[in-house]
């Protein structure tokens, strides 16, 4: 008796029962492995974007240090200024290996979009912010001809929605001046794609900024001790001291937390979808009581009807959970939109992503529990004595 063909018989003799059952092991395991790609993917994009920093530190000026970290991240309207003669003998430090100042200006543009949009440049020093960030590549152009050019640098992102070139001439919302497109940057997944950069003391001069900054980006000498030397810097009056290993690893256990929460609502998903396949088996076992007796008279071993209803299991399982996967990799775009809806502060990047041994995980976890559920239905299965179902026939 070939058992795994009973067992797919069996299972088209109820396609209705079959499809729903299938369907909710496939709902679950679609949760199961976004999550678990969402887990992976937010940790490295997360990952990414600090290090793209280029920094170890960063100053700015006093407040929330969550503030502080989201206007690093993603830029921000709601900008606090320091004096620049607060910070300028922190670069010169021993333990200080480069430092780069930045001004952060955000100015609404009412031609962004359908109900206009913020604008975000970063003035910055020519001679220190590139070498802070050597990743930073050109599709088109260089870095501004003169520290004092009257010259922009667009991210890819900004390039695109300004559909401007090298060499182009660009009108700036919040100025009535005319910058020339010196570059524009490769994509790098990062928050300096939707950047405008201009040359720092140009930033102060045209938004009235004059000897103010937004941040100062540290970058500390390879022996230097990081924890005293921010010690130090907490002396400073009205200057906010972030490490940005602490803010990863703040971000991360905040979302850790809620990871948790959500995995736990996948696991009863999952659950549910696991009682409702041990419900169809044994509602199966129960029915074809007679039936199975029938084989046990004509030779059937009991090990070979447990077999076969485990099998039934197995597929079922293993239909769904490929199927969920399947879902997941087809939809993992809108899943990840949906992400960023729900986070709008959420890291630059792919926020899930799917590999093989992710989804082998999900497959592997979901076809094996089960089977360890289906046990039970094929114990029943095995222990039908042939006079029983003959007798239960009145």
């Amino acid at each position: 008796m070939n058992i795994f063909q009973v067992a797919c018989k069996n299972l088209l003799r109820r396609k209705t029962r079959t499809l729903f059952t299938i369907a909710g092991i496939m709902l679950s395991a679609w949760v199961l492995v976004t999550l678990l790609g969402f887990n992976r993917g937010y940790e490295q994009s997360l990952n990414e974007n600090i290090e793209g920093m280029g920094f170890q530190i960063v100053l700015t000026a006093k407040g929330c240090p969550y503030e502080a970290a989201t206007l690093m991240l993603k830029g921000g309207t709601g900008l606090r200024y320091m004096p620049e003669a607060l910070v300028r003998d922190v670069a010169g430090r021993e333990a200080v290996a480069a430092a780069t100042e930045m001004l952060m200006h955000a100015e609404f543009d009412p031609n962004k979009g359908e109900n206009g949009g913020t604008t975000v440049y970063l003035g910055i020093d020519p001679q220190t912010y590139p070498a802070m960030k050597p990743y930073l590549q050109f599709n088109q152009g260089g870095w501004f001809s003169a520290d004092s050019a009257v010259e922009i640098v667009l991210g890819y992102e900004a390039a695109e929605l300004e559909q401007r070139e090298a060499g182009d001439m660009m009108l700036l919302p919040g100025s009535e001046q005319e910058f020339r497109v010196a570059g524009v940057l490769k994509r790098t997944g990062t928050q300096d794609d939707g950047m405008i950069f201009l040359p720092l003391k140009l930033a102060q001069n045209i938004f009235n900024k004059t000897g103010r900054l937004t941040m100062l980006g540290l970058r500390l000498k390879q022996e230097a001790d990081q924890s005293v030397f921010e010690e130090e810097l907490y002396s400073l009056p009205d200057v906010q001291v972030v490490s940005m290993a602490q803010v990863k690893n703040t971000i991360l256990s905040l979302v850790a937390s809620a990871k948790v929460i959500v995995l736990s609502i996948a696991f009863i998903a999952f659950l549910i979808a696991l009682f409702g396949v041990l419900n169809t088996i044994l509602m199966s076992v129960f029915e074809r009581f007679q039936e199975i007796g029938i084989l046990k008279s004509i030779g059937a071993l009991p090990k070979d009807i447990f077999l076969m209803v485990l099998s039934e299991t197995a597929l079922l399982c293993a239909l769904g959970s490929l199927a969920g996967i399947i879902l997941a990799y087809l939809f993992s775009g809108l899943s990840e939109m949906a992400v960023r809806y729900f986070l709008p502060f959420a890291p630059n990047g792919r926020l899930i992503i799917l590999d093989w041994p992710t989804t082998a995980l999900a497959f592997l976890s979901i076809t094996l529990a089960g089977i360890a559920g289906g046990v039970y239905p094929s114990l029943r299965a095995a222990a039908v004595r042939p006079l029983d179902s003959i007798r239960s026939v009145d």
